[in-house]
């Protein structure tokens, strides 16, 4: 086990995370989450969880030689399968500033008792440059168009969230570039590009349905314990790149998103979500702060319904 980390499973209410993502191998489900060498925890019924070793043992180090102030924290992992690997994309970054990178880790299986099981860095895949980009690589999600090509999103603060389309082997973008945003909201004019700013829209996940792509964000503030202010929001469009619009019409690009989850008087700041299938169902994974438990950030997995192709998840207990 990792020191720091419960010897005993724990019950879903309680596994300690931030920014999850999850996926099925065989019969056990796999979570991974922002932590030292990225958190990782696993499950047969999604009700009680065991702490795995972390991804890396070390941090990666060409994380360390490009950006600044990096030692292994790393954040907001993303989990997808394709041609026998699975994908585990993730951040790295300095807080507030998008000093940021986005790299790439393989493995041929989830399952740590394997002969196959071991983590293999690819490396850098993206990087946003103060001066330079008025976007952060942060917060990956991968997704594939109609024609199975793999696309990145990403992105939080600064002009909001992006898309860019990927080589054959993913790890870098695709020639010629293609890059599109996606969603952002208003920023004030006066800020210097070096700053986060006010336009509070990150982790986006995008889920495709019915013929719509969905594109979940959060809106508003995490990381502030009770005072967390995030709730997630969504808009569809018919392709991958956009436009994307609200229930109202109103495009993500302009500040639009309907509210698809929010916290509660006992779980603030609910965000930073992933969306998964589950037989006939599908799950909306994500963090919340417990007010009950001093504001700890934890583990939330929720029904995510749908009314007249719009997503929904019903209020969190009291």
């Amino acid at each position: 086990m990792v020191i720091g980390q419960p010897k005993q499973p724990l019950a879903t209410s309680a596994v300690p995370v931030h920014d999850p993502v999850m996926i099925k191998e065989k019969d056990t489900w796999y979570l991974f989450a922002t932590g030292m060498g990225i958190s990782v925890w696993s499950s047969k019924d999604k009700q009680l969880w065991t702490a795995e070793k972390p991804v890396f043992s070390e941090p990666p180090t060409w994380a360390i030689e490009n950006i600044k102030g990096y030692r292994g924290h790393t954040w907001a992992p993303d989990i997808s399968y394709h041609n026998g690997l699975y994908h585990l994309y993730y951040s790295v970054s300095a807080f507030g500033k998008n000093t940021s990178a986005i790299g790439l880790a393989v493995n041929k299986t989830l399952d740590p008792a394997s002969k196959d099981f071991k983590w293999m860095d690819r490396g850098k895949v993206i990087q946003s440059v103060p001066g330079r980009d008025m976007w952060n690589a942060i917060d990956p999600n991968l997704v594939r168009d109609d024609k199975n090509q793999a696309w990145l999103s990403f992105g939080s603060f600064w002009n909001g969230i992006k898309l860019v389309r990927l080589n054959d082997d993913q790890t870098a973008p695709a020639q010629p570039e293609q890059w599109f945003t996606l969603a952002s909201r208003p920023r004030s004019f006066y800020l210097p590009d070096s700053v986060a700013g006010d336009a509070a829209i990150e982790a986006p996940f995008i889920f495709k349905k019915d013929g719509y792509y969905y594109l979940f964000v959060s809106f508003d503030y995490c990381c502030r314990g009770e005072r967390s202010t995030y709730k997630v929001v969504a808009g569809r469009s018919e392709k991958l790149e956009g436009p994307y619009l609200d229930w109202e019409g109103v495009a993500m690009t302009l500040g639009g998103g309907t509210t698809v989850f929010e916290g509660s008087r006992d779980w603030h700041g609910v965000g930073h979500n992933a969306v998964i299938t589950d037989g006939d169902k599908n799950l909306l994974v994500c963090h919340g702060y417990d007010a009950k438990d001093k504001g700890r950030s934890k583990l939330i997995i929720r029904e995510l319904k749908w009314r007249n192709g719009w997503p929904f998840v019903t209020p969190m207990p009291e």
